[in-house]
């Protein structure tokens, strides 16, 4: 075998907050039909990489329930096909911490090269493109990378690279920097090196930021080097950056393009009836996903399967996920709804002007989305501000639930 792919897919995904208390990040849903890790994985095959082991660990069930045996990206063959790796008897400690326990698995497949890959990024990529450079270049590591705001800086590992992109510094989430070429956490690795630099490192949170690259860096010569990525990527890890994301799919002009019939994004799709538009909706700059019945109106928005919009009801703004039951004369505007939750009848989410940041969790919620738990029922006649959380166990007391609350 030539390359195995190894996705990292164990984040908890902490700044997703209500999104993320049943599930990993890589299984959260996204542009309506799609999960997060279907990207990835869809990367994989278009690039021809059959053989996968995806290493799980937060609250795997509902990634696993998803991937199965990997049918629908093509993975179910006899010779190759996708290993769901999950930590046995010690739990993960670091990215390249995962990797090490799994050294068996790598080592029974036993590929010339190991595509270390992120199973919770938006992103079209043809990994072969890299392989190809790794080649050319005779190197014995390729970290795939793309600029970013200076501002952002702190979110990532930082590079410096000469020439003929060699990595010349690398600084794992520098406050400031005098580069911003991110690491997008693509790694290309000969085996033989990874298998070396995995074992002669002694630290129990293993990581290929903190410990690994750095090492690297300063042990080796012309053998790390940049791949250059200039198209769409995005990390969708807080509210805010999962609702602009998702909601900048609805546009007429969008970056990542999901009706391209030469690289498709695949995913396991339920069998459910198609769309049903009643005569008094109107639907404009919207996702809708199978099995949706809209009765009202939806602007601006993202709905998964099998979400009803009752008559008089409006949805700006939002992202429904599954299931979801909005009664009548409801408004949700610039809100994150979970699935399975039900909105009683003439209720508004998202209601007012009134921006006061989230009481307990300032920093995750300050733009003005309201986030919804799975489950969660919203009483009939309720109003609900901005940067609310509601947990499926909330305790309604008053009609009107003023910005920035948390009802748990």
């Amino acid at each position: 075998m030539e390359t195995l792919a190894l996705i990292l897919a164990g984040g908890k995904g902490t700044r997703l907050d209500i999104l993320s208390q049943r599930r990993s990040k890589p299984a959260m849903p996204f542009a309506g039909k799609f999960r997060i890790i279907d990207f990835t994985l869809s990367n994989c095959t278009q690039s021809g990489i059959y053989d996968i082991g995806i290493l799980t660990q937060y609250l795997p069930l509902s990634l696993n329930e998803h991937i199965g045996s990997g049918k629908p990206w093509d993975l179910d063959r006899r010779d190759s096909g996708v290993t769901l790796l999950q930590p046995h008897n010690y739990w993960y400690l670091g990215t390249a911490d995962a990797v090490l326990k799994n050294l068996e698995f790598i080592q029974r497949r036993e590929p010339k090269y190991v595509l270390i890959l992120s199973g919770d990024h938006i992103y079209k990529m043809d990994y072969r493109k890299m392989i190809q450079q790794h080649k050319e270049t005779g190197a014995k590591l390729t970290i795939a990378c793309q600029p970013v705001d200076f501002k952002e800086v702190s979110r990532f590992g930082i590079m410096s690279i000469n020439k003929d992109k060699e990595i010349v510094e690398f600084e794992e989430k520098p406050k400031v920097s005098k580069s911003n070429l991110a690491s997008m956490g693509i790694y290309l690795f000969d085996f033989d090196l990874l298998k070396k630099v995995l074992l002669s490192i002694k630290q129990d949170d293993l990581d290929f930021g903190k410990h690994i690259i750095p090492h690297l860096i300063e042990t080796t010569q012309k053998e790390v080097y940049a791949y250059l990525f200039e198209d769409y990527w995005m990390d969708v890890g807080t509210y805010d950056s999962y609702l602009d994301t998702n909601l900048a799919m609805t546009k007429d002009y969008t970056e990542l393009d999901l009706y391209d019939p030469t690289w498709k994004v695949y995913t396991k799709s339920e069998d459910l009836p198609p769309v049903k538009v009643g005569s008094n909706s109107h639907i404009q700059n919207s996702l809708v996903s199978n099995g949706c019945v809209i009765e009202g109106t939806v602007i601006n928005s993202v709905l998964s399967p099998g979400v009803r919009v009752g008559k008089g009801s409006v949805v700006r703004n939002s992202v429904i996920l599954n299931n979801v039951i909005i009664s009548t004369n409801v408004t949700i505007d610039r809100c994150i709804l979970d699935k399975k939750v039900t909105v009683g009848r003439n209720a508004y989410l998202g209601y007012g002007e009134d921006y006061t940041p989230n009481q307990e969790k300032p920093d995750l919620l300050q733009s003005g989305i309201t986030v919804v738990e799975k489950g969660a029922i919203i009483p009939s006649e309720t109003k609900i501000g901005r940067n609310c959380r509601i947990f499926r166990t909330a305790h309604f007391t008053s009609q009107e639930i003023k910005s920035g609350a948390t009802l748990a």
